[in-house]
């Protein structure tokens, strides 16, 4: 009873359990097990597929999360936006080979112009540093916001990964204000894809539930591990599974 009490005392955030470096492990097991399922799309029982692309769901949406705090936080967001520039570079092909394969390449050339999600989440902080610009008036920033999400389309999450974490960034004082403005940017995206893709994008919806009930607003243990994993293990597991999808399974 008395463990209970003190529990029920303790701050809001003290009761959550989750930094953001947990946050950042649990997207990117969510992420794996989603690229897994994408990988073994008619190989495995659909219900199997659409839950493992459930969970994965989670991902886009927290790394939007992840910019805004990084931006928020960071001493020198011209140096963050150089580096997720390096690693969308570095990524680029692991992740064309991975979604298409070499044969899908050759037939279409036009698959190279495909981008990952860090293409796209530097490009959202590039709109963040848009807005944080002086150089530019308010209808300056929105066309350049604009063009911005245009060309998102070739990327991972397109708009979405650009307009929720400047919207976050934006309205970080402003709760309803922040929700409803991320809410507005996946929308209308996810209620096309589930039409067209399945019940599995719904998985969106996990996202601010996580990070209200469980997020408490620490960065967690600063080293160069958790600084640089997720950095390096993307475009990794790309290339491993894109070895196991197009040349040990096929």
């Amino acid at each position: 009873m008395e463990s209970t009490m003190q529990m029920n005392t303790l701050p809001a955030n003290d009761r959550k359990c989750l930094s953001r470096n947990a946050l950042k492990y649990i997207v990117i097991v969510a992420m794996l097990i989603d690229h897994v399922g994408e990988m073994l799309e008619g190989s495995i029982d659909p219900t199997i597929y659409h839950i493992m692309r459930f969970i994965g769901r989670l991902t886009g949406p927290t790394m939007a999360f992840f910019l805004a705090e990084g931006a928020k936080y960071t001493r020198d967001i011209a140096k963050y936006q150089k580096r997720l520039a390096i690693f969308a570079a570095i990524s680029w092909l692991p992740f064309v080979l991975f979604s298409r394969g070499i044969e899908g390449v050759l037939n279409n050339p036009g698959n190279l112009l495909m981008q990952s999600v860090i293409y796209t989440l530097f490009l959202g902080i590039t709109a963040i540093r848009v807005w944080d610009s002086t150089k530019y008036d308010k209808s300056s920033k929105i066309v350049l916001t604009i063009g911005l999400c245009l060309i998102s389309l070739i990327g991972d999450w397109p708009i979405m990964d650009v307009l929720a974490p400047l919207f976050m960034y934006l309205y970080k004082d402003d709760k309803k204000k922040r929700y409803i403005a991320v809410t507005l940017a996946y929308l209308p995206m996810m209620l096309m894809v589930l039409i067209m893709d399945g019940w599995h994008q719904i998985g969106v919806l996990m996202v601010p539930l996580i990070i209200m009930l469980f997020y408490n607003g620490k960065g967690g243990k600063k080293n160069a591990f958790n600084k640089w994993f997720f950095y390096i293990f993307y475009p990794a597991h790309l290339v491993i599974l894109f070895v196991i999808r197009w040349i040990v399974l096929k």
